[in-house]
């Protein structure tokens, strides 16, 4: 990890603190293509209510939030551990929303991410991550350097931002 990165996790109040500056990676992504369950067009208001949905479901200990600041401390990227899952589950969780500003990309921020994601999961008595991401895109070539095992994919799965379907790619990871 590059030494100007710093992993914060999140709690409700820091989400909601900081609002617009999450709000703005998630614009950032969503309308650069990435398929991360939003549509175009794409507005502030709805990012700010995803943001602020999230923030709850830390407050009820649902998940996880973690978010790459730079020296500066501005928001670079953020990746959600999804805890809550049945209770024949307990050893498991879901990896999702990992997004990265357009601006902070290729500088480790993602792998950064990841790794202190693994940590904490690890910390929380997690032993298999699970996630799916668009079949094809970049994200998927990075879940694979990262480690990641694919399963395999699921044709017409999701629809892009722009309203074309896609495949989605389903992988795991065991810790």
């Amino acid at each position: 990890m590059t030494a100007s990165l710093r992993i914060h996790s999140l709690s409700r109040d820091d989400i909601l603190l900081h609002l617009d500056s999450l709000a703005e990676i998630l614009e950032n992504c969503v309308n650069g293509g990435a398929s991360v369950s939003f549509m175009l067009p794409f507005t502030r208001e709805k990012s700010r209510q995803f943001w602020q949905g999230v923030a709850e479901s830390v407050g009820r200990e649902e998940r996880t939030v973690l978010a790459c600041r730079d020296e500066s401390g501005a928001f670079l990227g953020t990746v959600q551990l999804i805890t809550d899952q049945p209770e024949n589950q307990p050893h498991r969780a879901d990896v999702a929303k990992l997004l990265v500003h357009e601006k902070a990309r290729r500088r480790g921020v993602a792998m950064a991410l990841m790794e202190a994601l693994e940590a904490v999961a690890v910390g929380q008595g997690k032993n298999v991550l699970v996630l799916d991401t668009a079949t094809g895109s970049g994200a998927e070539t990075f879940y694979q350097r990262a480690g990641w095992q694919k399963v395999g994919k699921i044709p017409r799965y999701a629809l892009m931002p722009d309203g074309e379907m896609t495949a989605t790619s389903v992988f795991y990871k065991f810790l």
